[in-house]
């Protein structure tokens, strides 16, 4: 039997990206942000639990990205829709990066996972990522 993980958010991308990005996509210009805002809505999900974050996306969610935290080194958001969702970055110790785009409470996930790797990583700081 697995090692048993809590879950804080799981599910898909604010719905409000969506909308914003089909009211754009009436414009000629905003249609592939438009085919972006659909494909993230059908196949991107998160889940956010106390030992992990993972993303599944891709062409019908079959990429899947799993990341500990004590992997991570830095984390970044950007508010989207008037602060109702943002985006965010996790850096690596590798200095790879995994993209959250239009994470729900953006600013409550944040926290979350910047308590678990403070947690988990020694090194991290906090203060240094605001």
């Amino acid at each position: 039997m697995g090692i048993r993980e809590d879950v804080y958010y799981e599910g898909g991308p604010h719905i409000g990206d969506l909308i914003v990005n089909v009211l754009i996509g009436l414009t000629i210009v905003g249609i592939p942000l438009t085919v972006g805002a659909i494909v993230r809505a059908l196949w991107l999900r998160f889940r956010i639990t106390d030992r992990r974050v993972t993303v599944s996306g891709g062409w019908q969610g079959r990429d899947r990205t799993d990341i500990i935290y004590s992997e991570i080194v830095k984390v970044v958001t950007i508010p989207r829709g008037i602060g109702l969702w943002g985006d965010m970055v996790l850096t690596l110790k590798n200095g790879s990066r995994l993209e959250l785009r239009a994470i729900p409470k953006f600013r409550e996930v944040y926290d979350y996972i910047n308590e678990r790797i403070a947690a988990k990583n020694p090194e991290y700081s906090v203060t240094a990522n605001k």
